[in-house]
């Protein structure tokens, strides 16, 4: 009897072995346990690769917990299915908005009831312990959705990163304040509800990668546009200190900086759409739906406030506790690696710029002031040919030292190191020519996206797609992009006034085409004045 029970004993301990050996992407019956509960997931396209959609992390913020911080999941009975994306938040769905076409918009539903993250892993088991990478999406903090077939995670979890992307409230949902808001919480402060739920979703991350083979302790918060401004918000927030250790900003870092806007101002905005909606009080903007709250307020007021109002990330003084380049000179921020860069075709650039001669110069007399003689001599232009040349020229130059500058200021008070970068690949298409590297371009080459549209792709799309999230992984395992066959890039701190070509070419590059043209941009920027306006 002691040695039958031995040996059933053996056979249950060989048997554990085994499945606990058995890769995550080969057992899609194997529940995985979160806080909360027990999910089940999928296979990708790719059967390596395990997929878990529509995890929620949070409460549902919908009722009383509209407008707060997110709360603790509701717990669920038995193996929830994690097959299908949870719903966007509320937003507009549109189908295409040129140049961003289908596979950059989201397409489901759209719910209050959206808090939910995905996970891609190609880890062997639990006992891995693979880097992470949070993926935050764009859209001006007004749309987006983890849904949006370009932010798919399979490529870069082929090459060993478990990626997590998380839905996170928008626009009035997620930025919205007011002082009723502000005076309920403990913290005193309201809006960045949207940060906030990043926040939870980094917690949960810490609290439950490793059942995906993921490292708590290797995690790369990145995103672009207003995922790369929100990243920056992370990077300098006290609520996330410890969570992360690496930085992305794509298309979202300038030495201009921002948010700048305090929560005292944006409550009484706050207020004025409040009383747009005829609502006395924070209890009858709650009792509102979600449909009421989002229909237009009609007209202006005579104070010429407008009819659209857009809330977005504020110095709360909680989540955001002042200017993030206050914070980085404070040197409270977390400090930790950071890559960047911009596009192409932003900041005023594009592939046929519609500008004459005479609108150049009088451009450039408005917005460089004693400095526009300068300007002139050092971009010039005799005809409005010349002229469309010279505003490029001029508009890739500002974008690269923007960012090499915010990266320099960085360095000041950061022990780790920052990597930048200038994408000038067009995205393939009918409108190629016409929008170029145009803003969230190079998204689908990051993440390895390609199959997820249907634009005529070439060998070298999907070379540069190759390098690119080799790149990626790279930095997200160890904080540096350099690898084996790769180009090299250098630190900022490696050899000043450069930054890294990505696309059409790989390799190091002037931020701007001469000394005179880098001083003359530095001295630009060293003055108070607004940044310079994207298209």
């Amino acid at each position: 009897m002691q040695q039958t029970n031995a040996r059933a004993k053996s056979t249950l301990f060989i048997a554990l072995a085994i499945i606990a050996a058995v890769p995550l992407s080969a057992a899609s019956a194997r529940p995985v346990t979160v806080t909360g509960g027990q999910i089940a997931g999928a296979p990708g396209r790719d059967p390596s690769v395990m997929v878990f959609k529509g995890i929620p992390f949070a409460a549902p913020p919908v009722g009383n917990l509209r407008w707060r911080a997110p709360q603790p999941v509701d717990a669920w009975q038995g193996v929830r299915r994690a097959d299908q994306f949870g719903s966007s938040c509320i937003q507009t769905i549109v189908q295409e908005r040129k140049p961003w076409t289908y596979e950059f918009m989201a397409h489901n539903s759209i719910s209050e009831d959206c808090l939910s993250l995905n996970v891609w892993t190609a880890a062997a088991g639990p006992t891995e312990r693979r880097p992470v990478y949070i993926f935050i999406y764009g859209g001006g903090n007004n749309e987006g959705s983890t849904a949006v077939p370009v932010y798919d995670g399979e490529t870069l979890a082929k090459k060993g990163i478990v990626v997590v992307t998380v839905n996170y409230r928008l626009g009035l949902f997620g930025f919205f304040t007011h002082p009723e808001l502000t005076q309920e919480t403990s913290y005193k402060a309201s809006g960045n509800y949207g940060i906030l739920d990043l926040v939870a979703a980094l917690k949960w991350v810490h609290d439950n990668i490793a059942a995906f083979g993921g490292d708590p302790a290797k995690v790369t918060v990145g995103g672009q546009s207003a995922g790369a401004s929100n990243t920056h918000v992370l990077t300098a927030s006290p609520q996330v200190k410890g969570l992360f250790r690496g930085a992305i900003a794509e298309s979202g870092s300038s030495i201009t900086g921002g948010p700048n806007r305090k929560l005292a101002e944006q409550e009484q905005m706050g207020l004025k759409f409040a009383a747009a909606k005829g609502a006395s009080n924070l209890q009858a903007l709650r009792a509102m739906s979600w449909q009421q709250l989002q229909s237009p307020v009609s007209g202006s007021g005579s104070d010429g406030f407008p009819a659209n109002y857009r809330f977005s990330p504020v110095i709360d003084g909680y989540v955001l506790p002042a200017p993030i380049n206050d914070v980085f000179a404070q040197k409270k921020q977390n400090d930790v690696t950071t890559l960047t860069g911009s596009n192409k075709g932003e900041s005023g650039a594009s592939p046929h710029p519609d500008v004459t001669l005479e609108q150049f110069r009088k451009l450039a007399a408005a917005r460089y002031e004693e400095s526009a003689e300068e300007f002139l001599k050092l971009y010039p232009a005799n005809t409005d040919e010349e002229a469309a040349i010279a505003q490029n020229n001029a508009a890739w130059d500002a974008t690269r030292v923007s960012t090499y500058l915010w990266a320099l200021d960085r360095n000041k008070t950061a022990s780790t190191k920052a990597w930048t970068y200038f994408w000038d690949h067009a995205l393939p298409g009918p409108d190629a020519d016409k929008y170029g590297a145009f803003h969230t371009s190079e998204v689908p080459y990051v993440l390895g996206t390609l199959g997820m549209s249907d634009r005529p792709f070439t060998a070298d799309d999907r070379h540069i797609a190759d390098t690119l999230t080799s790149y990626w992984a790279n930095f997200i395992a160890k904080g540096d992009p350099n690898g084996e066959g790769l180009a090299k890039w250098p630190a900022v701190d490696e050899k000043s006034g450069l930054t890294m070509e990505l696309g059409d070419k790989t390799t190091a590059i002037s931020v701007a085409g001469s000394d005179s043209k880098l001083k003359f941009w530095e001295k630009y920027y060293s003055r108070p004045h607004p940044p310079l306006p994207r298209p």
